[in-house]
């Protein structure tokens, strides 16, 4: 059963993010890459494939016009939530698309039983952060640090 997470925005409409179908991938790996989200070490096939594959996480769609125009994808461990590849349609950009896309993520991580949510901004993404700063995110103060794993 497919849950929807709904919201007005600002164009007066209804904008409804669902879960992720097999017809919405292409599209939205197409919409990963036209805003510049994608990076050539992880194949964001691969990335979808993960998030759909286990109960903790997903991703939300916005449909429009021709496909998707807005997605989200979420996880969680059971205490924090995180964000990834939160994506606007450049063309519907600032119609609160964005926004309905963060919201439609924590709606769907409280709905989890999960408390915080996360997010991380790449150093050359800096521009969002006003944006995220409006929907109540802050600096963590703290340090990702990360290492790449050998394939098992």
């Amino acid at each position: 059963m497919s849950r929807s997470w709904s919201r007005p925005t600002s164009r007066a409409d209804v904008v409804t993010f669902v879960e992720i179908t097999d017809e919405d991938v292409a599209h939205v790996v197409a919409l990963w890459q036209t805003c510049g989200l994608t990076r050539p070490w992880n194949d964001p096939h691969a990335d979808v494939a993960r998030a759909r594959a286990t109960s903790t996480s997903t991703v939300l769609v916005a449909r429009g016009g021709d496909g998707v125009v807005a997605s989200v994808m979420c996880g969680h461990d059971g205490h924090r939530g995180w964000m990834y590849y939160v994506a606007v349609d450049p063309t519907v950009q600032g119609q609160g698309l964005g926004r309905a896309a963060v919201e439609a993520s924590e709606r769907w991580l409280a709905a989890q039983g999960v408390r915080k949510a996360r997010l991380m901004v790449r150093d050359t993404n800096a521009r969002v952060l006003g944006f995220y700063a409006a929907l109540g995110y802050a600096d963590q103060e703290c340090v990702v640090l990360g290492k790449d794993l050998a394939p098992a």
